[in-house]
């Protein structure tokens, strides 16, 4: 319920911020799909706008999302993308994005008077925009399949493997988001289901070879925040690649 009503505030931002510009804001990610963690989890919001924002407004956005940012309750705070209403049904891959805002970013949104992320194009906006249509809530605007055409299957495919195309060099550092990624990937090939990383593991646990099964278990235990100092299997999560 807390998280709710910090989702009420977000609206409010927005709503004050971009005024009539505002067409829509849709979460998405973990807290979408019901496997929300707050000291690992950040909040995904997809906002949608009419027109162009000039740098004047981002500006002024900027401040107010890190100052909501750091009013949030969870680790990772929140991660939000601002994007044109027209790629919604009329969709580019890579789509591109008029502001973005995420954990990454924020030094740079603290200590940079007049740093903005926005005017690219971003591959992992396919995956979100998937999952907005097929697992997402609106919070503010049209309804989801009136507002958005369904992604073609090949741009979300394309997304979800760029997420994990550099698992050789970094699954050893990030063993838990690599591995249950990487199960969501094969879930996706396999059966067309959009997942959360969760879903991806418990998918594993049923499907991949019993060689597998202690890794995922031992993934989602600390994906749901277990601590472990033990170090892992540089040869199974090697493996697991390869399947």
């Amino acid at each position: 319920m807390e998280i709710l009503a910090y989702l009420d505030q977000a609206v409010d931002l927005f709503k004050e911020e971009l005024g009539d510009n505002l067409s829509g804001v849709y979460l998405h990610g973990s807290l979408a799909m019901g496997c929300f963690q707050a000291d690992s989890s950040d909040i995904d919001l997809l906002i949608v706008i009419q027109d162009k924002l000039s740098a004047e407004a981002s500006l002024r956005l900027a401040g107010r999302i890190v100052a909501y940012h750091d009013s949030l309750p969870n680790k990772r705070g929140i991660e939000l993308s601002i994007v044109l209403k027209t790629y919604l049904r009329n969709f580019v891959y890579p789509t591109p994005f008029e502001f973005h805002f995420s954990e990454a970013h924020l030094e740079r949104y603290r200590t940079e008077e007049n740093y903005l992320c926005g005017g690219f194009e971003d591959a992992d906006l396919a995956a979100h925009f998937a999952v907005v249509y097929h697992r997402g809530f609106i919070l503010y605007g049209e309804p989801i399949r009136e507002a958005f055409a369904p992604v073609d299957r090949r741009y979300y495919l394309d997304s979800i493997v760029r997420d994990v195309e550099d698992a050789p060099q970094n699954i050893n550092k990030s063993p838990v988001y690599y591995t249950l990624n990487l199960c969501r990937v094969l879930y996706y090939l396999q059966e067309d289901y959009i997942s959360s990383k969760k879903e991806g593991g418990e998918w594993g646990l049923q499907h991949l070879p019993e060689r597998f099964h202690g890794l995922l278990r031992r993934c989602l235990e600390e994906y749901r925040g277990a601590v472990s100092d033990q170090g892992y299997d540089l040869e199974l999560l090697t493996d697991l690649q390869n399947i």
